[in-house]
């Protein structure tokens, strides 16, 4: 099979990703063989590229956002048949008997494994997954429209949760990229009022069709206070000015696997119990209730797509924030 294979971490302006043949896997005990039709990419993508993420695994085929139709099943797997239209994140496998799967928290399991990470992913035509983590795909939606649901959607689904936001309050999202641009849909059906904080005019301009009452960047004052707000930027000089207009009690949560240095700041930015906490991955809970949710709304994701040969040009586009919405492999 065909597949654009990391050998080694470089820049991505050095086009490091290779397309290769590999032989096509075959699943074992539990696995379903997924025929990838398309896969988003995504920031984390780039991170495994560039090498700021410790890589478990070289070579290895990136891509986390797989929508594929199930080509072969494994030993045991009666979830799904040949022919389905599946998705798969970014959760590959967890051990479900650690401290954390056991309390719910899978998504903090210090054995899980990752799709495009410990796994090779979907820059290829087939792909294995754990039919327990993988999931049917809403008829609503083409293959494009959903591969951005299941990373960038599924952890804005989450940010949202962790950020504590109550339907009628107002919502600060920093960065406006794929996940921002599905997590303002949500927030939206929850009547949030949301105020974007992005440089980019034609994100600006997206994030204004899609329901922000204000836009503005980081530094510019909205006129209020917001009751919680979201980073999808690894920027951590956000994180001071995102405290700055956040209201007392309220809740500020970083949506990043990989940051800058978040700079020295006065007490007084966390003071009157403002919360700042990260957002660690998901839980197949999360995927569960966004693709329900995203397929009631229904969200209307915006994807750029590009050929699989060109994964190079997609990371590099969303390197320098030339995507507006999403970006996706056509396998």
């Amino acid at each position: 099979m065909k597949a654009m294979t990391l050998f080694a971490s470089a820049p991505i302006e050095q086009s490091p990703l290779s397309l290769a043949e590999l032989p096509t896997p075959q699943p074992g005990p539990g696995q379903i063989r997924i025929r990838v039709r398309v896969c988003g990419v995504c920031h984390t993508d780039l991170h495994t590229v560039e090498g700021e993420l410790p890589l478990p695994k070289i070579p290895v085929v990136p891509g986390h956002q797989i929508v594929g139709v199930v080509d072969a099943l494994g030993e045991g797997v009666t979830s799904f048949q040949v022919g389905d239209r599946v998705g798969v994140p970014w959760l590959h496998q967890t051990c479900g008997q650690c401290e954390y799967c056991r309390r719910g928290d899978e998504n903090l399991c210090e054995s899980a494994q990752f799709t495009g990470l410990h796994v090779d992913g979907g820059y290829a035509e087939y792909t294995l997954a754990p039919a327990d983590f993988t999931y049917p795909i809403p008829n609503v939606f083409t293959d494009a429209e959903a591969s951005p649901l299941l990373c960038a959607g599924i952890i804005g689904y989450r940010a949202l949760r962790l950020s504590e936001i109550r339907p009628g309050q107002r919502l600060g999202l920093y960065g406006f990229g794929a996940s921002a641009h599905i997590a303002i849909q949500i927030a939206r059906h929850w009547d949030c009022q949301v105020y974007v904080f992005t440089r980019g005019e034609s994100h600006r301009q997206l994030a204004r069709a899609l329901g922000a009452v204000w836009v503005g960047d980081a530094r510019d004052d909205p006129g209020v206070r917001l009751h919680s707000s979201v980073t999808f930027a690894p920027v951590g000089l956000i994180v001071p000015e995102a405290l700055r207009v956040l209201d007392k009690g309220g809740t500020l949560a970083i949506n990043a696997i990989h940051m800058s240095p978040i700079p020295e700041m006065p007490y007084d930015l966390i003071y009157y119990e403002r919360t700042l906490r990260s957002v660690a991955n998901s839980t197949r809970q999360d995927a569960e209730e966004l693709l329900k949710i995203a397929a009631e709304i229904p969200i209307k994701t915006e994807v750029q797509t590009f050929p699989l040969e060109e994964a190079n040009r997609a990371l590099q586009a969303l390197k320098t924030s030339q995507i507006d919405g999403a970006a996706a492999l056509i396998i």
